[in-house]
């Protein structure tokens, strides 16, 4: 890590990363890497609000699922070696619809896998990541809030609120849907509400999760389990997962403070017994599900990946995943700039460059909008009780089970496999 000091004049930079969550710190150490082997490294600043602990809004308490593609790529930056200790894995995925013939259920081996992906705890990965970033040529801002930026025809301007000012030639809002630079900048999303609110806990149960994970559609919304590496006093037979429950927001501040009795009994009632009996319930917090996307995540010398360019419901766990090939697809497009530039024996890259940028839009846009298109369509079609569509999407789910075959491109879409 480079140490970040107060200056009185802008200290240059090629690339300002904003938002050193999962995004931007995967963002950061992945850049490193690539600029180690050039002959002028790139130049590397992130900027972070918040230290990597518990408090941390996007280092919290909560866990997601990185797909196995995910897995690939994280492992071709060098990330997941560093990560993997901290995985449980997902072998199997069960899918069904409440109340109705439709189940299927989605499996590893047969597609000659290890696992679909892993389950990891934020708080956990956090701080592996900024261990990993304070070993690295990155110079950390940290903790540093972004005040103002201001956009030059070479690059931006960015102020700090210690008063630090940092001159880049491209801009990477990685900070979340709340995003600080896409607020500075007066650009727009648009949004979706699906009138659900998430319910999120850890819960425990009395059967080992034997790595499964699952995902069950009721009337008010889907209802997920991820397998979590369990408690070392705890029983062998019981299992931690972690629950994202959608229901009505008015079901949601209820749930939200309802005794620990009740609010078990309501989730045993609404998913049933096919992990066992809950018996125990951690910290509940809750939050919108919304669908927020910026047609055009991207601006003068500026993009947007992660959260910042579009946040997901919960359904099928693509959020971090979609995010991270927004990462990808940046790193490629820089990368491909940068060898460019060795070809034709150039020094210097302006990797802020209008052809940069509008490359990261070209790469990103189809997985995107069809990513997105595919989260609605689940959320409203597995969310409706209108009779046709009911009977479409449980023979849909059958017919996943009786053709295996039918199940391969499920998985790679699942798997976040390009």
């Amino acid at each position: 890590m480079t140490t970040a000091q107060t200056n009185t004049t802008p200290l240059t930079v090629d690339i300002a990363i904003v938002g050193g969550a999962m995004a931007g710190a995967t963002l950061a150490l992945g850049l490193a890497k690539l600029s180690a082997s050039q002959s002028r490294p790139l130049r590397i600043a992130l900027i972070e609000a918040h230290v990597a602990n518990n408090n941390h809004p996007g280092f919290d308490a909560r866990s997601i699922a990185i797909a196995q593609g995910s897995i690939f790529e994280l492992t071709r930056l060098g990330i997941w070696p560093k990560l993997q200790h901290l995985g449980t894995a997902i072998e199997n995925i069960h899918v069904s619809d409440r109340g109705h013939f439709g189940m299927t259920e989605l499996n590893a081996k047969p597609l000659g896998l290890d696992a679909l992906g892993q389950v990891v705890e934020l708080a956990q990965v956090g701080k592996v990541l900024f261990d990993e970033l304070t070993k690295s040529p990155v110079s950390l801002f940290c903790p540093a809030k972004v005040t103002d930026i201001q956009a030059q025809q070479d690059g931006h301007l960015v102020s700090l609120d210690d008063g630090t000012q940092l001159h880049c030639q491209l801009l990477v809002a990685a900070d979340g849907a709340h995003s600080v630079v896409r607020q500075q900048l007066q650009q727009t999303t648009e949004i979706i509400d699906f009138d659900q609110t998430a319910i999120v806990a850890n819960v425990i149960t009395n059967q080992a999760h034997q790595h499964w994970a699952y995902e069950r559609f009721t009337q008010t919304g889907p209802i997920a389990l991820l397998p979590m590496t369990s408690v070392p006093s705890a029983p062998s037979a019981q299992s931690r997962f972690s629950l994202v429950w959608a229901v009505p927001p008015a079901k949601a501040d209820e749930l939200k403070h309802a005794d620990k009795t009740e609010f078990l009994a309501a989730l045993q009632q609404a998913f049933g017994h096919r992990v066992g009996r809950f018996i125990d319930v951690g910290q509940r917090a809750s939050y919108p599900l919304t669908l927020s996307y910026m047609p055009r995540p991207i601006f003068h010398r500026c993009v947007f990946v992660g959260n910042a360019a579009q946040t997901l419901h919960p359904i099928a766990g693509q959020g971090f995943n979609l995010g991270l090939r927004d990462v990808i697809g940046l790193l490629d497009v820089i990368e491909n700039a940068l060898t460019q530039a060795n070809v034709n024996a150039k020094t210097e890259v302006d990797v802020g460059s209008s052809a940069i940028v509008h490359q990261y839009l070209a790469a990103r846009q189809g997985d995107r909008d069809t990513t997105l298109r595919n989260i609605e369509f689940l959320v409203r079609g597995f969310s409706n009780q209108y009779w046709p569509l009911v009977a479409g999407r449980n023979i849909g789910l059958r017919l996943l089970s009786w053709f295996p075959p039918l199940k391969r491109p499920v998985a790679h879409t699942a798997m976040g496999w390009r």
